[in-house]
């Protein structure tokens, strides 16, 4: 496979403050092949590979890894955003400005995040005056943001998982007494089975001192093998879970804390669900979510969590993003390896029917979405249930949301019959009305920021806003 590094070999003989002559002089090559390398228009050799490595001291990892189609992917959502407008932009527009100005990419990309997190902010405090603290980024975002940017993809966690995955499958055919015996064989500890009463409402606690894993009897057997495996996570590799962290650029304690309980989440997964087993039967059963979670013992939203980490180069799967939202529209998860915007900003646009999913609980419901900009998805929703341990805990009901770009609908079961019929009918749905565009929407509830809607006295629409 021939690989191109035009734009980052560009920027690293600028860095240097080298001409084309300087540096294809010091590569030992002609300035001539420096400026078609730097054009995409010859690839990159071992011999020059090793001529970088030696005159300019780069990771040739750094070098070869391919960022631009992330690039792309990030200038392009961005400038689908409604404050632009409804210009249409070149892609070949876009693909020049990485090429050529990847540091005012950045910048802007930068700059439209903040504009993204002020927004989010001022949509959380409504009317009330905002205290400093939610000039920052949540750590929410920061992590939303961190996991997105590696494309939902952790492969030292991966690898990690499989190998414990395959010593635990010696131990037991029983995933629950594997774990156990590991703890308790390996690091001494225990599991405790304890009552409601002595747990409250806390489903897990580990005593670090004790060497005890309390786990609440409220939890079903599903969440409590889970459990043990994210805490197996921090007690065999919480040096590998600190490493990752301080990738983070935002290094507050509570956005640390917070990456590393949902890392240990992603090992929990990655461990019960280990990569080539699962791409391979969501491949053949057509990502039914039901039937994968029989055979891996393991519940629905765990299964609809792990298909978006499919992103191993050379082996991925669709590419999906996920959202948990409880009856208010709040948003409790989310990851996203798409260009869907309601992943990031929020779930709470009533023609979406995730809401729909409330009134018939553990029923799949899917359905085809166009957002403002024109992108397409398709979508399946359905309810959660949370663990109920007395009368005060019943109804804590949440709806899960699956879904990917329209291109790839074929390969899921769920959109066969729409397929089979060839009819498609999309529901113009929004980020939310404070950032959606749209005219003429029967479900508004507020103005838009960002522009102001036509208002015609002599009219009345289906809302106020629609005059």
């Amino acid at each position: 496979m021939k690989t191109f590094v035009g734009p980052r070999l560009r920027q690293l003989r600028r860095d240097h403050g080298h001409t084309q002559a300087d540096m294809a002089s010091r590569l030992g090559v002609s300035a001539a092949y420096v400026n078609l390398m730097e054009h995409n228009q010859r690839s990159l050799s071992v011999r020059v590979l090793v001529g970088l490595l030696e005159a300019y001291g780069v990771d040739w990892q750094d070098l070869v890894n391919d960022v631009d189609n992330k690039s792309f992917d990030d200038l392009r959502a961005a400038i689908k955003d409604p404050i632009f407008g409804d210009m249409p932009v070149d892609p070949r527009e876009l693909r020049a400005a990485i090429d050529n100005a990847p540091n005012l990419v950045a910048h802007f990309l930068k700059m439209h995040g903040e504009y993204r997190n002020l927004l989010e902010n001022m949509m959380r405090i409504g009317n009330e005056r905002m205290p400093d603290e939610l000039l920052a980024s949540s750590p929410e975002t920061v992590i939303h943001d961190f996991f997105r940017n590696n494309s939902n993809y952790f492969p030292e966690l991966e690898k990690a998982a499989n190998q414990i995955n395959k010593l635990l499958a010696d131990e037991s055919d029983v995933i629950f007494v594997s774990l156990k015996q590991r703890l308790a064989k390996k690091h001494n500890i225990k599991v405790a089975i304890t009552a409601v009463e002595e747990m409250g409402e806390t489903l897990r606690i580990y005593d670090d001192e004790e060497k005890v894993i309390r786990l609440s009897e409220g939890l079903d057997h599903i969440n409590k093998v889970f459990q043990l495996a994210h805490v197996l996570c921090f007690v065999e590799y919480g040096d590998a879970l600190e490493k990752i962290a301080t990738r983070i650029p935002d290094q507050r304690e509570a956005v640390i804390k917070r990456c590393q309980v949902e890392l240990a989440n992603y090992f929990a997964a990655a461990l019960l669900m280990p990569y080539g087993a699962f791409l391979k039967m969501a491949k053949e059963t057509r990502y039914d979510i039901d039937r994968m979670a029989a055979r891996f013992e393991v519940s629905f939203e765990q299964i609809c969590h792990r298909l978006t980490t499919l992103q191993q180069d050379g082996q991925r799967g669709v590419a999906f993003f996920f959202l948990r939202v409880d009856k208010a529209g709040n948003v409790s998860k989310r990851f996203n390896a798409t260009s869907f915007q309601i992943a990031e900003f929020g779930g709470s646009c009533p023609v979406w029917n995730l809401h729909t999913a409330f009134r018939t609980p553990g029923v799949i419901i899917p359905q085809f979405v166009e957002l403002p900009d024109g992108e397409r998805f398709f979508t399946i929703s359905r309810t959660t249930e949370r663990p109920a341990f007395s009368r005060d805990t019943q109804d804590r009901r949440l709806v899960l949301s699956l879904g990917c770009s329209v291109a790839h609908c074929d390969e899921l079961i769920y959109a066969e019959p729409y397929s089979l019929q060839g009819k498609m009918d999309f529901s113009p749905i929004g980020i939310n009305c404070h950032l959606c565009p749209r005219e003429g929407c029967s479900q508004r509830a507020h103005q838009p920021l960002m522009s102001e809607l036509t208002i015609d006295p002599n009219r009345r629409g289906g809302t106020r806003y629609d005059g």
